[in-house]
């Protein structure tokens, strides 16, 4: 898959729930710089980290809005809709910056108001 064809299976997968293809777009060693969750490297980590996503949100969609591609540098523009379990809902504008290198998502950043995800701390 070329860069493009990776971003648009990053929201694919990400808006079907399937966080196991999801997890399998980034490289072993990969690197995400998470605006709420943190710092997190390895697959593994990630794949941990990424179970307890089901669970997180009622409803979870990520839409993409545009798309930039030069080399192995990306940028995705999107916009996340989502409902906790307790009914509250969320939207929020993103931009994610991806490094792809051989076919896999070896760094990602994202970037949003964490305004909207207040809701997640409340009991």
């Amino acid at each position: 898959m070329d860069a493009r064809q990776i971003l648009q299976k990053y929201y694919e997968y990400a808006n079907a729930g399937d966080w196991d293809s999801w997890c399998d777009l980034f490289a072993e060693d990969q690197v995400m710089d998470e605006q709420l969750a943190g710092h997190i490297e390895g697959l593994e980590t990630l794949r941990s980290m990424m179970k307890g996503m089901g669970t997180m949100y009622r409803v979870f969609r990520n839409e993409p809005v545009h798309f930039l591609v030069d080399g192995e540098k990306a940028a995705a523009v999107s916009h996340l809709t989502a409902v906790t379990p307790s009914g509250e809902e969320i939207e929020a504008e993103v931009m994610n910056f991806f490094r792809i290198v051989d076919g896999k998502i070896a760094y990602m950043a994202n970037y949003h108001d964490t305004v909207p995800f207040q809701v997640l701390g409340q009991g």
